[in-house]
């Protein structure tokens, strides 16, 4: 901001004029009680003429009270508050681009030499990074601030100011006498500060329960750590000029004066790297060459005209806003995962380039599908494109030590994420601030699920044997509705996988500091202020899915079939066979295609080909949801409806989706075509879409996309559903690009379940955590397909589940068995499994004492195998392989090798329902019977049914049905809507639980691993599923048994 906003004329004369030089906001972590958009609201209401944004050496939040500070016009002052160790404590503020690139680098040093969440400032950073920043002294009140007055004047000289911090204390006019005088001592000018942690009175209960949280103790215990009073808010100018003399409040305004040439966005001055050219090369001349190649390659016979145009006109574009050198760093990140043999591809809005395609970036041609490259880039925007590549979650780490190795430590780092409180955390970080035992602590959290985003309702804490109307617990409510309403954050953590990479030295723009894992570094802004600041950032992004797929083409190449890859699969995209598993939601462990909403929709859209994926993946989404867009699509696909258009010139839009808007690109080009938008135009609807949630935005879109669309003919009716999509995309808008990125993968993981089921399954298995289902609940599909699953055995296990071939193969359906593998073993570890399978390649074993001393395998280790039944071949059932297992001694090598003879002991067999419980609690899945199937006669004394029986259950009739709870989803989408699955002995059936039911029987329906539902089974194009009225609790029946469910939100 280059002067100070203007004296408002209309402010009371006698009151002074004022800047606050010292204030933290929330992004003090545990510090600060009030938001940046709080902070300012209060102080442009006060009259402030500046305000500093000075959290502890951080700039996490500055980017926010950047924007805050436009809004409503107060100047910001970039700053921070450090704390040199065993010195003073100072607050830095910049006056120019130099004092803030010094900043930068003085919060650099102190984060990067000491661990995550800490700092640790020295006095020697001082040395060459104090020339140009202005910095206020904060006296300790001790002997040693005489030695620190002189420090400090060596080092600032006249940009060093004595802070005097006055917050009605019993001692306020002493100590005003003592540091003025200290200030005079030295030669330093005083000037007033605030330290303020919050932006009025009323935030003082929440700031000390952050307190109590940072010390981790009790506000009543918290004594000293507390202020003494509510004084440390921005005051009045009444009050400030009560306590203050004139002459320090008049300095914070010539302080103030200083600091306003600098401008956080003007002020910073990054540029791309530049070195990814090859000698006599640049980039403008580079990336046409790349592009030239890559075109080449796509199109052997010739580029298309039309394709030709498009890449010109995108090379147009990328030259005039000179993001070559962006465009070069991603392909060179993609060419090193190729050269690596790691599988990647390029999604998102990143698919709209024909650039991006050329170069091997994504795999979808943009002109094939009409996609509009201004949701990508335009040059009315000039802002950074947005690239997100996605790679093998197992192996993405060595993507990111290449960028890291590549560009340097001082040019690369991650983005950071700013963790927000939610509400399962809010209340417990309150919760016991205030003191509340921790059994009661988590009987309330245990009232919210981890997505929740709310505090615990009244009837859900009564539930538990809570008074929510007591003291205690509405404080705890109204404290953490707080942390919840205005998006606390509660710490800094790191981006999946978001880079940024610079020119310079990147903690010449922002602070830079150590990630939680080693060898990562983090710059301590988001996604949003690096949009907002300009900085561009590549998102190298992990996903399951392309290791599971990586790891079935490696099995099914040790079996003989080398060469298959996800090329081959995506030369013949529509086999029928594929979409007949697909039509009949047999897509369990697929990609994007796999949850209960998409399985319901799957036999109702009935997708027969490539594209028909893409609308299936972006159809279930809240935007064509909550804009009403999806039954219309349907009933027209199915010739219910008759296909129309708004006008002829809106049908080339339309026309791929039967005249129903489905996608975010749609969006923009009904806008530009019905409502005479322009490209950046249409891309700000864009941006305001995704955006209007949080900040609102909209309503101008609005009168102008009625006003456009009457002008031009269109029907008020039309335009008022159009809104409302938008306005559904607020939620999450999916664009076709991504769909189309994601229905390759869709498709491969279809055509490999449906072909080589075991292999999927096995390559899903080895490379969990990820996807939507358990292991248990994978193998229990493929089981029902007809796939033979062989035990854990220490003959045969390995690590990872294997494929074997079973004998006469030739005339099998599936000519392989999955032998589940070690990694199934609740409590084993990967380093014993290699051993055993090393040892094990020298020698068969000869028994249990055999097995345990050449693989080395200790005490735990041998009990671990023992109850999963690993060594029932050499050992036989449960109970005898403990007893073996618990007899095994180390051998004097004089008797290595010797078997040693041992009495025969006569111990019981296991009783199937102890079979299934050492299963569950070892393997989490079972191969004996089916828990229920031991279950039965209780189940059908409470008149439960199979889920085989419900296929002669006619549609609308009620009936009861229990099952193990394996899924339990509650999607945006879904208005309140919980999806469950349950499974018995026959499959797995899936019920709906409306929103009521839900809040009435919460406590029923997230805890309950066996439940029984009353229902009415509903049964309507292909998709069949219980409308649930009653959720009864029977986990009782279980016993001991673990089972597990998979929540989602």
């Amino acid at each position: 901001m280059s002067a100070l906003p203007a004296r408002d004329p209309r402010s009371d004369g006698a009151l002074p004029q004022y800047a606050e030089l010292h204030c933290l906001s929330a992004f003090s972590f545990q510090r600060g009680a009030s938001t940046a958009d709080e902070l300012f609201d209060r102080a442009s209401a006060l009259g402030y003429r500046a305000l500093a944004i000075t959290d502890e050496c951080t700039l996490a939040g500055i980017v926010r009270a950047w924007q805050a500070a436009r809004r409503t016009g107060v100047a910001l002052i970039v700053g921070s508050e450090i704390r040199v160790h065993d010195g003073p404590k100072l607050v830095l503020l910049v006056a120019d681009s130099a004092g803030y690139a010094d900043l930068c680098g003085l919060i650099t040093q102190a984060r990067r030499r000491a661990a995550k969440g800490e700092y640790l400032s020295l006095g020697e950073d001082f040395e060459s990074r104090s020339a140009h920043l202005l910095a206020l002294w904060i006296p300790d009140g001790d002997a040693r601030d005489e030695e620190h007055a002189v420090w400090l004047r060596a080092r600032f000289g006249e940009r060093l100011w004595l802070a005097v911090e006055l917050h009605r204390g019993p001692d306020d006019d002493a100590r005003l006498a003592a540091l003025t005088a200290l200030a005079r001592r030295h030669g330093l000018a005083a000037v007033a500060a605030g330290d303020a942690h919050m932006h009025e009175r009323a935030r003082r209960p929440l700031q000390d329960v952050l307190t109590a949280v940072r010390h981790r103790t009790t506000v009543a215990e918290a004594g000293a750590k507390l202020f003494a009073n509510g004084e440390r808010h921005l005051r009045i100018r009444r009050a400030l000029a009560a306590i203050y003399p004139a002459p320090l409040l008049a300095q914070t305004l010539s302080i103030a004066q200083r600091c306003s040439g600098f401008d956080l966005k003007r002020g910073i001055d990054y540029q791309y790297p530049h070195e990814l050219v090859p000698a006599g090369e640049t980039p403008k001349s580079w990336l046409p060459r790349l592009v030239a190649q890559g075109a080449a390659k796509r199109w052997p016979r010739g580029v298309p005209a039309d394709s030709q145009r498009q890449i010109e006109h995108e090379l147009g574009i990328i030259g005039r806003l000179d993001y070559e050198s962006y465009f070069l760093t991603v392909h060179d990140i993609v060419r090193f995962a190729r050269e690596q043999q790691i599988l990647c591809q390029g999604r998102g809005s990143a698919a709209n380039s024909i650039v991006c395609f050329a170069l091997g970036i994504t795999e979808i041609d943009p002109t094939r599908m009409g996609m509009l490259f201004e949701r990508f880039m335009s040059v009315e925007r000039n802002e950074p494109p947005d690239i997100d590549v996605d790679f093998e979650h197992e192996r993405r780490e060595e993507v990111l030590q290449y960028v890291f190795n590549r560009y340097g430590r001082e040019r690369a780092a991650l983005t950071a994420v700013a963790t927000s409180y939610r509400g399962r955390s809010a209340v417990r970080d309150v919760a016991s601030a205030l003191g509340m035992p921790q059994d009661q602590i988590g009987e309330l959290a245990r009232t919210l699920d981890r997505w929740s985003e709310d505090v615990p309702l009244a009837e859900h804490i009564r539930e538990r044997g809570m008074d929510p109307d007591s003291p205690l617990l509405r404080h705890i409510l109204a404290l953490s509705l707080v942390l919840v309403r205005e998006a606390f954050p509660r710490h800094l953590s790191q981006h999946p996988g978001g880079f940024v990479v610079s020119e310079r030295p990147l903690h010449t723009l922002v602070p830079v500091e150590n990630a939680a894992m080693d060898e990562r570094t983090i710059v301590q802004w988001d996604k949003d202020d690096l949009d907002a600041m300009g900085l561009l950032k590549v998102d190298c992004l992990a996903l399951g899915m392309l290791t599971a797929i990586r790891k079935v083409f490696a099995l099914l190449g040790a079996q003989g079939l080398a060469g298959l890859d996800m090329p081959a699969i995506l030369e013949r995209p529509d086999d029928s066979d594929v979409y007949d598993m697909i039509c009949a939601a047999d897509t369990i462990g697929v990609f994007q295609i796999e949850s209960r909403a998409q399985m319901s929709m799957l036999p109702r859209l009935r997708p027969r080909k490539f594209y028909d994926l893409v609308i299936e993946i972006a159809i279930v989404r809240p935007g064509p949801i909550q804009g009403d867009m999806v039954n219309p699509y349907l009933r027209r696909r199915q010739g219910l409806e008759p296909i129309e258009y708004p006008s002829k010139e809106l049908e080339t839009v339309l026309n791929r989706t039967f005249g129903v808007p489905l996608f975010q690109e749609q969006v923009m080009q009904i806008a530009m075509v019905a409502a005479d938008y322009t490209a950046g135009e249409a891309d700000q609807l864009r941006r305001c879409m995704a955006a209007w949630k949080r900040h609102g935005g909209l309503e101008p879109h609005r009168d102008k996309l009625f006003a456009g669309m009457m002008k031009n003919g269109y029907s008020e009716d039309f335009a008022h559903r159009i809104f409302e999509q938008i306005k559904g995309f607020g939620s999450y808008g999916f664009p076709e690009s991504h769909a189309a990125s994601f229905a390759l993968l869709a498709y491969v993981s279809c055509w490999l379940k449906h072909y080589h089921p075991a292999a999927f399954a096995c390559g899903l298995i080895n490379s969990m955590p990820m996807g939507f289902y358990t292991h248990g609940q994978i193998l229990h599909d493929v089981r029902r397909n007809g796939v033979t699953i062989l035990p854990v055995d220490v003959r045969y296990s390995d690590w990872d589940c294997t494929l074997e071939a079973l004998p006469g193969r030739g005339e099998r359906k599936h000519p392989h068995a999955i032998r589940m593998g070690l990694r199934l073993v609740n409590g084993f570890d990967e380093a014993a499994a290699d051993r055993i399978s090393d040892a094990r390649a020298q020698a068969p074993w000869r028994d249990v004492d055999d097995l345990c001393e050449r693989a080395g395998l200790d005490a735990r280790v041998r009990a671990v195998l023992a109850d999963a039944g690993a060594l029932r071949a050499l050992a036989g059932h449960r109970h005898r392989a403990r007893w073996a297992v618990a007899g095994v001694d180390t051998q004097l090598p004089l008797f290595a090798g010797v078997a040693r003879a041992e009495a025969q002991v006569s111990l019981p067999l296991p009783s199937a329902g102890e079979d299934v419980r050492a299963d569950y609690d070892l393997l989490g899945t079972t191969l004996g019977p089916h828990p229920l199937a031991l279950l039965r006669s209780a189940l059908h004394a409470r008149r439960c049914r199979r889920s085989s029986q419900l296929k002669q259950v006619e549609h609308g009739q009620r009936v009861r049905f229990a099952g193990l709870v394996t899924v339990r989803q509650h999607p945006e989408t879904a208005s309140g809507v919980t999806f469950l699955s349950l499974e018995d002995e026959d499959g797995m059936v899936n019920a709906v639980v409306w929103r009521d039911l839900a809040q009435r029987q919460r406590r029923v329906l997230v805890e309950s691993r066996l439940m029984a539902i009353d229902g009415k089974l509903e049964r309507v194009d292909g998709v069949q599923h219980i409308v649930v009225s009653r959720m009864q609790d029977l986990t009782a029946l279980l016993g001991a048994l673990a089972t597990q469910s998979r929540d989602f939100h």
